[in-house]
């Protein structure tokens, strides 16, 4: 078995971001890692949307990222820190739109090792030197500078080792032009390794070390070290040194140390200033639980600066430093606003803040005010002994605010993000739809959601209206050549046609020299300021004064069909004959003195728009009812020859000549492409040779039942093709590259670009007798999302089998439940406690809810309509329980009614895991699935997280045993158990009498029934010890399984063992065996092995085409979403996997890992192609590939070819 790994929706979570001029222009970006990916993200001032400009796989894993200027320099430059065991600097090149590696410098081992540096970055403000650290011992320090021709350069490293010293943190100061200078956070670890008693763990001190640079002597020396709080967790570069025109500085220099519940200034030989972190005064809140700082960002302005500080509940906190030159004088801090918990926050110099949320989605927002002027207290520590350090080792009084809504920043956009998917199922729920709906459960807390994906493009309506009839056909046109807007809106119907105007209103116009009482067969703007109307009796020629030039048709002939651009005319009539006319200088339509005679009735035409600095256009296309499509010329030399002839397979209903960029055939010029839509639902896809006018490269697509129309429009200013189907798909270019994407919209009957003051880059289509103006908001994005908002954290749903609802479990542990917070309030209210109601009912989903100890839980039974996307009902869970697993089962015991089991467990907690009770709560339909009754609960001495029905009974993993139950009238009787499982079962699987078993530590366990003895054995298992996080049934022998390592393997029984198990009756033969390696008789043997990068939490065994082969489909929980493929023939697998270890000597890693190591982390890869990778040779540049595809004796489309149609036939994407 060989499988294929594509990936179809790149991770969304953000890990790092950093904000720099990357692009050498005054406009910002954002460069952003997503854990695998690196993306550049650009913000645009004007509408505050965020675009991706480029993203690139990097093939290894991104372990921090930061930015850095040298002196005097215009252009940023991203340091990328990874686990290949090198520092690598790279910078983006706008002209070819990519990241390029200026240096790579190798330091040591790869893999993301305790003492290989990799884990900290931080970078001298002046962009001379950059210190990369790693999480014990080891910092090196690179010199960064300009050679004679002003290229950066980067020296040997410089070592800053300190042995058995754990880094916590580290950041470079601002010393102006001084020496560089790097603070770190450091644990000395020596005597707690020595120590068996842990009091010198207890009394290590937490130091904060200053490190300088000497550029003089070209090495590092530790200048000042010295012990702060031993709860320090952040470091936070303040501005400092002096400014060069003058003397003035620019702040204190030194760095905020962020501490649990306080922050603290500090600089070598200046005194030290703390604050408290202020809290939100909330009843619930645990008054003993400390506050840490997770993210912080400072901004420069003339002559000022601030920061912003996120704690672990989301709240931003603005800490200012009052100072006279050096001396600082104050350090103040004030609640500034609440978003969401961040993983980096970035402020821009257009006013802008980038939150790249720790989960869900990421948000931009655009500052009001600077919270300068508002009431919120303000805590300094001027207003405490000594500046707050009177005692270091007692706390400060906690201070206190009051959370409330946005006051200083305003949300402009969003950034959809999936993370972190913790299940996901793959079903077609949707009527009339063709392809299957991904449903994934996704978030964090209180603002995790459920999502319904489909594959497609977003589409936003801006109007719809009801017209009088049904037309057949719409146009929009401008006026003038150079009007910036269309002016009318054209529509053909049976027997007239409607013209209305768009001004403020869209109404109706007469006197446009239109005529209205016949069907329009086209409608162009030609020359500088005419208008051209196609009907079937003639062609009328509307100059600007209103003036009407007619063509009449010769007795006895109509129009069938024509194409125009704006110079150009060619009509077809239904004698078979084409009639071509050509606008002259002085804006008059000459007609072509021979008429070219078909001989078989033309069904199609289309010519491509004039290229710049040209008159005409050289080739026309015409489709014939004999099933073929010929490419005319147009050339004055060789007017109406036949150049060339395409064979088809039914006759065309429409074709299209469009130029658009595909960088895969031509990284620099467009490509003219003709697409040819045929009366069956065939696209075909061709390049038409500039030069000779052949047709080369075809490529076949299916796209609905009906006969396809082709439209060429404008997307985002680009060129596009609509195809209009049984579904309208949408042909663009994005990011230098072609895609082809369904449109989640009505069906549309015709369609055409739309360009007005309201809506600049729209389209207009009609379905029916309705009028719809649209636009694409999202190019690129090939899942639309859906999401139901949910109340805590998803953990697992299954649908019900005939009602298409979805039961979910949702909890999250030191929450309280809604009961248990309503009566601790009472009890408060009782003894007399003034409560604020008002921060008492902050919405959680903004605010998120307080946190309560250890062992507390809220948890509750959600019954979603996934097709209406609502929610039917939710059962909130009493008694501190929480629901780790569900099933629905058909006991037989009843007849085969189906009830809903879900495992819980009372008091949980996490490690060691313990619970005072877990409970299998049954529960049996009402309402037609719609609402729940609790027939019994079922004590259990350990959690179950894992239950499924089981020829009509239940099986049930209880922590470390496995168990079948019956039905019984108080409770679930327990039938038959076996204890020899090691850590906990986590996931089931059956088939016949085949029981399947994930176990958290130790992979997959093959368990059979005996019903004739009541006996369950445990038959065959894996050699190695996995992590299991997901698995499912591939066949009755094979199973596909991923590790919380973010590996993806298939382990296969052989089929004489499991003929050999089920041809025993009562497992006698099992039971004597003997047992391999202190383990089961029988060992399965690997048949695959890929490792993502992502941590996979379900994978679904489906096919996602109507009529494909089935794949597996994987979801990770930084939001991606994969498929693994399994190859048809012996051909295929040797060309692609050729193909692989081409691309992996070309197309090196952005971070410098090895893609072989890198997708066999922990064992090596097997029967996997890296399909991410093969996918990059569209992108290489043309010369590498011509050689790659000669080495595989093929053209460069014929590769291109391949890969696309291995990515359409498995997943239609």
């Amino acid at each position: 078995m060989h499988l294929y790994n594509l990936t179809l929706q790149p991770p969304t979570a953000i890990t790092h971001a950093v904000a720099g001029n990357f692009s050498g222009s005054r406009q910002q970006e954002i460069v952003v890692s997503r854990g695998t990916r690196l993306e550049l993200l650009r913000p645009d001032p004007q509408s505050g949307k965020i675009f991706t400009v480029v993203a690139s796989d990097v093939f290894g894993s991104i372990r921090s990222l930061a930015a850095f200027r040298l002196t005097g320099g215009t252009k940023d430059y991203a340091i990328v820190g990874s686990d290949s065991g090198r520092i690598v600097i790279l910078e983006y090149e706008p002209k070819t739109s990519s990241f390029t590696k200026v240096h790579q410098e190798t330091f040591g081992k790869s893999g993301a090792r305790r003492i290989v540096p990799g884990q900290y970055l931080a970078t001298d403000p002046k962009g001379r030197s950059v210190m990369i650290a790693a999480v014990e011992k080891a910092k090196l320090v690179y010199i960064l500078n300009r050679d004679a021709a002003a290229n950066l350069t980067i020296s040997s490293p410089l070592e800053a080792h300190k042995n058995n010293a754990i880094i916590h943190h580290i950041v470079g100061l601002d010393v102006g032009f001084d020496n560089p200078m790097f603070a770190a956070l450091e644990v000395d670890n020596s005597e707690s390794d020595q120590d068996p008693t842990g009091e010198a763990f207890n009394n290590a001190e937490k130091m904060l070390t200053y490190y300088e640079l000497d550029l003089g002597l070209n090495h590092v020396v530790r200048k000042w070290s010295e012990p702060t709080d031993p709860r320090a967790n952040l470091l936070v570069q303040v501005p400092g040194g002096q400014l060069a025109a003058s003397d003035r500085y620019d702040g204190p220099s030194g760095v905020l140390v962020c501490c649990e519940d306080h922050i603290i200034y500090r600089h070598m030989d200046a005194p030290q200033h703390r604050v408290p972190i202020p809290r939100r005064r909330h009843p619930l809140q645990d008054a003993d639980r400390g506050l840490i700082i997770t993210a912080a960002v400072m901004h420069k302005m003339k002559g000022a600066f601030f920061f912003l500080l996120q704690s672990e509940e989301g709240d931003l906190y603005k800490v200012t430093i009052d100072h006279e030159e050096q001396d600082v004088k104050a350090l103040k801090i004030k609640y500034f606003d609440t978003v969401p918990v961040a993983s980096s926050l970035c402020i821009l110099k257009s006013g802008f803040l980038f939150v790249a949320s720790e989960f869900g989605n990421h948000y931009l927002y655009q500052f009001q005010k600077l919270g300068d002027d508002d009431f919120e207290p303000e805590f300094s520590s001027a207003s405490y002994p000594s500046f707050g350090m009177a005692d270091p080792s007692i706390p400060l009084p906690p201070v206190y605010f009051r959370p409330r809504a946005l006051d200083n920043l305003t949300l402009v956009d969003e950034m959809e993000s999936l993370s972190p998917v913790v299940d996901s199922k793959v079903m077609n729920l949707l009527p009339n739809s063709d392809t299957p709906q991904i449903f994934t459960a996704c978030g964090r807390g209180p603002r995790s959601s459920f999502r319904m994906l489909r594959h497609g493009l977003d589409v936003e309506e801006v109007v719809s209206s009801d017209l009088p009839g049904i037309p057949n056909a719409v146009w929009t046109t401008k006026l003038k050549e150079d009007d910036p807007y269309d002016s009318y809106i054209i529509l053909s119907f049976v027997n007239g046609t409607l013209v209305l105007c768009i001004g403020e209103t869209i109404e109706e116009v007469q006197d446009t020299g239109f005529l209205s009482s016949a069907p329009t067969l086209a409608v162009q703007q030609i020359g500088a300021d005419a208008l051209l109307q196609v009907h079937p009796h003639g062609i009328r020629h509307v100059l600007a004064d209103k003036r009407v030039n007619e063509w009449r048709v010769p007795q006895g002939k109509t129009i069938v069909c024509a194409t125009t651009n704006k110079r150009q005319v060619v009509v077809a009539l239904s004698s078979a004959e084409l009639v071509y006319f050509e606008l002259d200088l002085d804006g008059q339509l000459n007609e072509y003195q021979d008429r070219k005679a078909m001989g078989s009735t033309v069904l199609a035409l289309s010519i491509a728009e004039v290229p710049e600095g040209r008159q005409r256009t050289p080739y026309l296309a015409v489709g014939c009812e004999d099933q073929t499509v010929r490419i005319i010329s147009l050339d004055p030399e060789s007017t109406l020859d036949t150049i060339s002839l395409q064979a088809l397979t039914a006759p065309p209903s429409a074709i299209c000549i469009a130029d658009m960029l595909d960088a895969g055939i031509n990284k620099t010029q467009q490509t003219t492409f003709v697409n040819i839509g045929l009366q069956n639902g065939v696209l075909l896809r061709t390049v038409l040779d500039p030069i000779n006018g052949q047709l080369t490269d075809t490529r076949t697509r299916f796209l609905g039942t009906r006969p396809i129309k082709l439209i060429r429009v404008l997307v985002q200013r680009n060129p596009g093709i609509l195809a209009l189907s049984s579904r309208p798909w949408l042909n663009y270019t994005h990011q230098n590259l072609m895609h082809f994407t369904p449109l989640i919209f009505e069906n549309l009957d015709y369609a055409w670009s739309f360009s007005a003051e309201l809506c600049p880059e729209g389209l207009i289509g009609i379905s029916g007798s309705v009028l719809r103006i649209f636009h694409i908001p999202k190019l690129g994005t090939k899942l639309k999302q859906d999401a139901i908002p949910l109340l805590y954290t998803p953990r697992k749903f299954i649908p019900h089998p005939t009602n298409s609802l979805l039961y979910m479990i949702e909890g999250d542990h030191r929450v309280m439940g809604e009961d248990a917070a309503a009566r601790k309030l009472d009890e408060l209210r009782q003894k007399g406690r003034e409560i604020d109601d008002e921060v008492v009912q902050l919405p959680p989903e903004l605010f998120g809810r307080p946190k309560a100890p250890a062992g507390t839980w809220a948890s509750c039974i959600r019954i979603i309509n996934p097709v209406d996307a609502k929610t039917v009902n939710v059962i909130h869970l009493d008694n501190n329980e929480m629901a780790f697993s569900l099933a629905v089962v058909p006991f037989a015991a009843r007849g085969g009614e189906l009830h809903l089991v879900v495992g819980t467990a009372q008091d949980t907690f996490l490690t060691p895991r313990s619970c005072t009770s877990g409970f299998l709560r049954t529960y049996r339909f009402s309402d037609d699935g719609q609402n729940l009754e609790l027939l019994h609960k079922t004590e259990t001495n350990d959690v179950p997280l894992a239950v499924m029905a089981f020829q009509g009974k239940l099986v049930a993993g209880v922590g470390k045993s496995l168990r079948i139950y019956d039905m019984g009238k108080k409770k679930l009787l327990r039938k038959v158990e076996n204890k020899t499982f090691s850590a906990a079962i986590v996931a089931l699987h059956t088939q016949g009498s085949h029981i399947y078993v994930g176990d958290m530590q130790e992979s997959v366990f093959y368990a059979v029934y005996k019903a004739p003895e009541n006996r369950l054995l445990v038959f065959a298992d894996d050699t190695q010890p996995r992590w299991i996080t997901a698995m499912t049934m591939i066949d009755y022998n094979t199973v596909a399984a991923a590790d919380r390592f973010g590996n993806v393997f298939v382990n296969r029984l052989d089929p004489k063992v499991s003929e050999q198990v089920d041809d025993d009756p009562t497992g006698a033969g099992i039971l004597h065996e003997k047992s391999i390696l202190f383990g089961a008789p029988h060992k399965t043997s690997m048949l695959a092995h890929f490792h993502v990068g992502d941590l996979i939490t379900s994978i679904n065994k489906v096919a996602l085409v109507a009529g494909g082969r089935e794949v597996l489909l994987y979801t990770g929980l930084h939001g991606t979403i994969g498929i693994l493929m399994p190859f048809v023939s012996k051909e295929d697998v040797d060309f692609i996997s050729t193909l692989e270890q081409h691309m992996r000597t070309e197309q090196l890693s952005l971070v410098g890992r090895d893609h072989l190591t890198w997708r066999g982390y922990y064992v090596p890869v097997k029967a996997v192609v890296d399909g991410d990778l093969c996918e990059t040779f569209a992108r290489l540049p043309a010369s590498k590939q011509s050689a790659i595809a000669g080495e595989l004796d093929r053209t460069v489309g014929e590769v291109l070819k391949k890969l696309e149609q291995l990515r359409v036939t498995a997943s239609g994407f």
